[in-house]
Parts: structure tokens; C-alpha cells; sequence
């Protein structure tokens, strides 16, 4: 059993909001923590992908009706988009009998936005949290390039060999492929969209060129970038935002594109072992990807990441940015020897960052000159996971 740290966090909105979804991919461990959120309050809870939970659904209004006393938890609520009219009426019903928050935890594969409805029919009423996969933080036990070549889902980082991990990493993808993303959008065909998460490995961390996918896949480049869309929708795909603001600078302005798991990377890619990776081109990028990953799971909420380029050659890998305006400038380097290249003092310069980082894969932290520091993934985890 792995500690979440979203864990206070869920429990904590559950007492301030009437509704709250829990959004993350499948077998990320959404159902083991929303049991566990709810522990200590009287609740009931449906599978909507079980024929017997949603059949006590056919007239919903009476079933929810019956246990407005009871914190209620419905798992893959897309099943049931038509739920979402119901629970607002039987939202405010509550507001006006005095319950005010704790009726609903909904959980979904997907984010709101591709569920439609819900956005609209629960605005003022739902909180949002996202759970992702396990984080450096959430596995204190794990050697660091375990969960870096595993990825963070709990099956295949706890798997009892390498090439175990590697066929359940298989089989989540063949299986989101084939039957789990049918369900979210107009039809896709099985390979051609693994051609195109395939693609997405292999072009890991890079700026997003859609007209070169487009081209590379043989559709035109609305239809690539439905692609992306989709997969960003289904939490399996981020694009990293350029950094934007009048500084004089002629900016970057695509964004980076990177699969959000560093395993199904390597799955994808059929990376079975760590000494396959670490000969493989693609092991700077997957680190680089893996490690923004971790950071942005234990960074606060309000915290927005972006990256840094300039025609110039001036670059930031992450660039953190808070409500008080400081700037966190974060390089990333898969070196026990980390250099700081002249790109990232020419950014640091345009932008004065109140800290500078370089995250490598060693165990120690220790200053590199010119006010920058090089730190273990973990220990910069554990300094945003304290910030407030």
C-alpha cells in the first residue's frame, strides 16, 4: 500500500464541496484512495461499469434519494453522462434541507471536459483533483531509476520482474487502445492511433510539430491534432506550455509534447530493462519527461509550469511560476558530472529566477557557481511539496 500524498488533500475537499471528481488514468489507483478517503464516513459505492451497480441506477432520483445522509461514490462515472442532471438537483435539494459538502465523489479515466455535460450541468457545485501516477515522493522504498524505467502505475512498479512490468505495460496500452478509448470519442483505428502514441514516444519532450505528425501518419493535421487532443483529455499526454511574455525576445511558441509515464514510454518504445535505456537515444528525453512529471505531481496546486526557448538559444527546461511572482528555473541532466550550458545562464539572465536548479540523478545537493544549485529529484520534490 502506497501512501498518496493527494490523500489529506481529498478528504479536506470532501468536507468543503458538495460534489468532488478525482480524475486519472486507469489503474492509476483512484478507487483504492477514494475508499480510503472515505473510511471514516458512513458511504456507499458503485462501479458504473458493473451490470448490477448500474442497474440500482435505472431510476436514479429515488436510489441517490434514498442515502443523501451517505457520501456517495461513483466510479467511471462516464458510463452514466446522464447522472450529472440528476445529482444537481439533488444537490441543491441537499443545500436547502443544510448539507452542504461530502454527497458525491466521482471518479473518471478522463478529464471533465471530454465528459461534456458535467462542466455544465455541476459548475459551482464540484471541485476538480486529479491523481496521477505514483511519484518519487509516494515511493520512499523504490530505487528512483526503478520508477523511472517502470513508470509509476502501482501493477507495473510493483511487478515481480522487469519483464512482468513490461507485459502489464503492454497490455494497459493494447487495452486503452482497443476498448477504453472507443468509449471517449469518434472511432479510431486500434494501430493507427498506437502509430501515433508510438510517434509521441519517440519525439519524447520535443517541441509539437502537428503538421509533421500529421504527414508522418498520412492525415491531415486537424485530424493529428484530434489526436492529441484526445490523448491529453485522457491524462496520458502533456503539453508544456512555452513561456510568454514581452521581454524583447523573439520566443518558442509550440509547446512540448511528452507522454506523462515515463514506463508506458518505454513500453511503447519496447524498453524492457535499464540497460536497454540507457543505450537507447531516447534517455535524456524520458528523463527530462519523467522528471517534470514528478515535479509538477508535488508542486501546489496553484503553481504553473511552462518551458523557455528563444531563437537565440537561450532555454529553460521547466519554469515554475508562483502567485508572488517568483520563477523557479529548473535544467535537467541525466549526468553525475551536470554542466550548466551558456543557454541557460542567457535565459536566467532575461528572466532573473529567484532560484536555479539543475536536477540530476545523484543523491547529493551541491552549488554548480553563478547561484545554481544541482539537486536529486527527490530532495526538489520534497522542497515544492513544502511550499506553500
Amino acid at each position: 500500500m502506497f501512501r498518496r500524498h493527494l490523500l489529506p488533500l481529498l478528504v479536506e475537499e470532501l468536507q468543503h464541496s458538495p460534489a468532488v471528481a478525482l480524475l486519472g488514468p486507469r489503474q492509476v489507483g483512484k478507487t483504492t484512495l477514494a475508499l480510503e478517503a472515505a473510511q471514516t464516513i458512513p458511504s456507499i459505492y458503485l462501479d458504473l461499469e458493473s451490470e448490477r451497480d448500474r442497474a440500482k441506477l435505472t431510476q436514479p432520483e429515488l436510489y441517490l434519494a434514498d442515502h443523501l445522509d451517505k457520501l456517495v461514490i461513483l466510479d467511471e462515472v462516464h458510463r452514466a453522462p446522464g447522472l450529472f442532471p440528476v445529482l444537481r438537483g439533488l444537490i441543491d435539494q441537499a443545500r436547502r434541507n443544510g448539507k452542504r459538502a461530502g454527497q458525491y465523489l466521482l471518479l473518471g479515466s478522463a478529464s471533465l471536459d471530454l465528459l461534456q455535460q458535467s462542466g455544465e450541468t455541476l459548475a459551482g457545485r464540484i471541485a476538480y483533483m486529479e491523481l496521477g501516477p505514483l511519484n518519487a515522493l509516494e515511493t520512499p522504498a523504490e530505487p528512483i531509476d526503478t520508477l523511472w524505467l517502470r513508470g509509476g502505475f502501482p501493477e507495473s512498479l510493483t511487478a515481480s520482474s522487469t519483464a512482468r512490468s513490461l507485459r502489464w505495460r503492454q497490455n494497459f496500452i493494447r487495452t486503452y487502445l482497443e476498448r477504453d478509448i472507443p468509449q471517449f470519442g469518434p472511432r479510431i483505428a486500434a494501430e493507427t492511433l498506437r502509430r501515433f502514441w508510438t510517434m509521441l514516444a519517440h519525439h519524447q519532450s520535443g517541441l509539437l510539430n502537428v503538421a509533421q505528425l500529421a504527414r508522418n501518419l498520412g492525415v491531415d493535421a486537424k485530424t493529428a491534432q484530434s489526436y492529441i487532443d484526445l490523448l491529453c483529455d485522457l491524462l496520458l499526454v502533456h503539453r508544456l506550455p512555452p513561456w510568454h511574455t514581452n521581454i524583447g525576445k523573439r520566443l518558442v511558441k509550440s509547446p512540448k509534447v511528452y507522454v506523462r509515464d515515463s514506463g508506458l514510454v518505454h513500453a511503447l518504445l519496447d524498453i524492457e530493462n535499464k540497460e536497454t535505456l540507457l543505450s537507447h537515444p531516447i534517455v535524456g528525453a524520458s528523463w527530462e519527461g519523467f522528471v517534470v512529471e514528478n515535479l509538477l505531481a508535488c508542486a501546489p496546486a496553484q503553481v504553473q509550469a511552462y518551458f523557455y526557448r528563444t531563437s537565440g538559444g537561450a532555454e529553460i527546461d521547466l519554469l515554475l511560476t508562483w502567485p508572488s511572482g517568483a520563477l523557479w528555473a529548473i535544467e535537467i541532466k541525466r549526468s553525475l558530472t551536470p554542466k550548466v550550458e551558456r543557454g541557460f545562464h542567457a535565459a536566467c539572465e532575461d528572466l532573473a529566477p529567484t532560484y536555479k536548479f539543475v536536477v540530476y540523478p545523484g543523491q547529493e545537493a551541491f552549488p554548480l557557481g553563478h547561484e545554481v544549485q544541482a539537486i536529486p529529484l527527490t530532495m526538489l520534490c520534497s522542497q515544492l511539496a513544502a511550499s506553500t
